[in-house]
């Protein structure tokens, strides 16, 4: 039994049992839809389907960061269990929910000199940030004490790989990722831009792809080029999409074929909506480890 807790977001994009049976609470990030406020409970309370479905149909989306409040209530509650606490947070690339959550540690310092809560920016997004909080489960499991697993996350969280491309630049434009016209032209000629999660944590456009059979195989050969041991890779993967499940099956079974020993392994989640929010439908991310992001 350790004796630290290990800690995430909603925004990990990772499901209800995953989250409880590896044993890693999680705090919600809240969404505003169509006006009204929710949290990003992992679909309870708005199931991804009706989230993209309504977002299709034109209603506003509009995310919030974890409050310094909302983490001072969460850590508390942990260490008056009597357990200390390590957080991964949503990257700091992307959100400043890091920011918030260090505040909130640093504010409980005076009710409890000697425990820890170490905060840790993930540099990651969506199930991405998701694989790296299930790596460090394994670690934890296996015996790490909690300066050691803060150790190798700072070590190891450039490690994971972000890649996703989208068939559906509307909500791309709108957060000003991709300029109106070249959404226009993009939509025209059927462009799915790749992208990927750089260094700093930050969604950097990085080709331009014509049709998403193409983009599909583009994004495996980014594996190809990236992951630990090339084809031979053996690790863990994870694909998170926003209500495109066939074309997240296409680029797993591509995998499966080009990776054989990842067969039986990979694990599909949904895009939430913290993150489904900005990337609107038909966007699909995929995410394993490899060598070290220095771009």
């Amino acid at each position: 039994m350790t004796d630290y807790c290990l800690t995430g977001c909603s925004s990990a994009d990772l499901t209800e049992e995953v989250f409880q049976t590896r044993n890693i609470p999680y705090i919600s990030f809240h969404f505003e839809l169509g006006g009204t406020d929710y949290p990003d409970d992992l679909g309870k309370t708005i199931p991804p389907a009706e989230l993209y479905r309504r977002m299709k149909a034109g209603e506003m989306t509009k995310t919030s960061q974890v409050s310094v409040g909302a983490y001072e209530e969460f850590f508390a509650g942990i260490l008056r269990s009597g357990k200390d606490v390590l957080h991964v947070t949503l990257s700091s690339g992307i959100s400043g929910t890091v920011n918030s959550a260090r505040i909130a540690a640093e504010d409980l310092k005076s009710e409890f000199p000697d425990r820890k809560v170490y905060i840790v920016d993930g540099l990651g997004a969506s199930s991405g940030y998701g694989l790296l909080l299930d790596l460090m489960a394994d670690k934890r499991d296996e015996g790490m004490s909690i300066d050691e697993l803060r150790d190798w996350a700072e070590a190891n969280k450039l490690h994971v790989h972000h890649w996703f491309f989208s068939t559906d630049l509307t909500y791309y434009v709108r957060g000003g990722r991709v300029t109106k016209t070249a959404g226009f032209v993009g939509q025209l000629l059927n462009i799915c831009p790749l992208l990927n999660v750089d260094s700093q944590g930050k969604l950097i456009p990085r080709e331009k792809i014509r049709g998403k059979k193409a983009v599909i195989r583009r994004t495996v050969e980014k594996m190809k080029e990236h992951a630990a041991g090339g084809t031979a890779y053996d690790g863990k993967v994870f694909i998170s999409h926003s209500e495109c499940p066939d074309d997240a099956r296409a680029m797993a079974e591509m995998i499966e074929e080009q990776f054989p020993a990842t067969k039986g392994k990979i694990r599909i989640f949904d895009i939430g909506a913290t993150i489904g929010s900005h990337t609107g439908p038909g966007t699909v991310a995929l995410f394993f480890c490899g060598d070290e992001r220095t771009l």
